[in-house]
């Protein structure tokens, strides 16, 4: 081993300056803020960087700045695609903003969540995006205690004094609904992610209910099987749906993989898909547009709301702005999953 190279003291900012030429202003800008500096300027620092193998000192400047410019997310799974869009959007605007993104999975457990809010804190996450509302009042307090901003997303209510950035999930399931009693569905049944600590899922049954109540029809009547987020689980719980008398002619699912899963055992068990029972999603991921029949769903601005509670986010860290609550449109997007019911009683 050459010991005088393995020795040699790491390059630093200052080194990374003299050798492109410009100001460490202007090296530090282009690390932290890209898109501030021209693409030339850039170009010629990153190839310095990359020459030199310069690793700039984050844990000295997060001291002096009180801030590590780390942003984090808990989502509840990264089985499947349902906060992919999001993520993807949320991530963008922090690198372009020379931010950082931890993100971690809560399995839909909400002390798993807890666990792993804590931990991000503990490793200094200058701020954080939780989905939906429902978790202890302890981990707000923790949180305002250490005067960490957060945002939540995937709906657009709130207590006051918190920011959030999403939509009425009671809402886009209402409409949805009713859209298949307009066609003539009366007979309605529906499967949903466990509606306990999910704000979302529940909100989503609370709407087709509403719709239901809307049509003068019995809400309440209407069969609900909860269940754990994948294929198989909408699979399973569209045979024991199925298994009862009166069949619905319609089966709504709280989200795209469960209407995937319905779709397929429809199919297995002979069933045409909507010609003996429609059946319908809720996100408009792109597993939507795959499944025969495509869905009939609603679509969530996945990716709008990725960006804006990034943006909210920095500003709250950066500049200290004011919380603010953000609720965007959601549509019902037709395809062939839906009809109208041969038997209309």
């Amino acid at each position: 081993m050459d010991t005088k190279s393995y020795n040699r003291e790491l390059p630093t900012l200052q080194d990374v300056a003299r050798e492109a030429r410009v100001s460490t202003a202007t090296v530090s800008r282009t690390l932290n803020f890209p898109n501030q500096v021209t693409e030339a300027t850039r170009l010629r620092v990153m190839e310095t960087v990359r020459a030199l193998n310069y690793t700039p000192n984050f844990s000295a400047r997060a001291l002096a700045a009180r801030r590590t410019n780390t942003y984090g997310a808990v989502i509840p799974t990264m089985e499947n695609a349902i906060f992919a869009r999001g993520l993807e959007a949320f991530q963008k605007v922090l690198v372009a903003n020379g931010a950082t993104m931890l993100v971690a999975s809560s399995s839909y457990d909400p002390q798993i969540e807890e666990d792993q809010i804590r931990n991000m804190i503990a490793r200094g996450a200058d701020g954080i995006v939780l989905i939906g509302n429902d978790r202890k009042p302890e981990i707000y307090r923790f949180l305002e205690e250490r005067q960490v901003p957060v945002i939540i997303a995937w709906t657009g209510s709130s207590l006051a004094g918190r920011s959030c950035v999403g939509f009425d999930n009671v809402a886009a399931a209402r409409q949805l609904a009713l859209k298949a009693i307009s066609l003539g569905h009366r007979r309605i049944a529906f499967i949903s992610a466990h509606t306990v600590s999910n704000d979302r899922a529940r909100d989503r049954v609370a709407g087709a209910r509403a719709a239901l109540r809307d049509a003068g029809l019995d809400a309440d009547a209407m069969p609900l099987v909860e269940t754990k987020y994948s294929i198989q689980c909408g699979q399973d719980a569209f045979a024991t749906i199925m298994a009862a008398d009166p069949k619905p002619t319609l089966v709504m699912c709280g989200n795209d993989v469960l209407a995937v899963g319905a779709i397929k055992a429809a199919q297995e068990m002979g069933l045409d898909v909507p010609g003996d029972v429609s059946i319908t999603g809720f996100d408009d991921i792109e597993l939507a547009t795959i499944v025969s029949p495509a869905l009939t769903t609603v679509h969530v601005p996945h990716r709008q709301m990725g960006r804006l509670a990034a943006e909210m986010l920095l500003a709250e860290v950066r500049d200290k702005s004011e919380p603010r609550q953000i609720n965007l449109e959601t549509h019902v997007v037709e395809r062939q999953s839906l009809a109208a019911p041969r038997d209309q009683g």
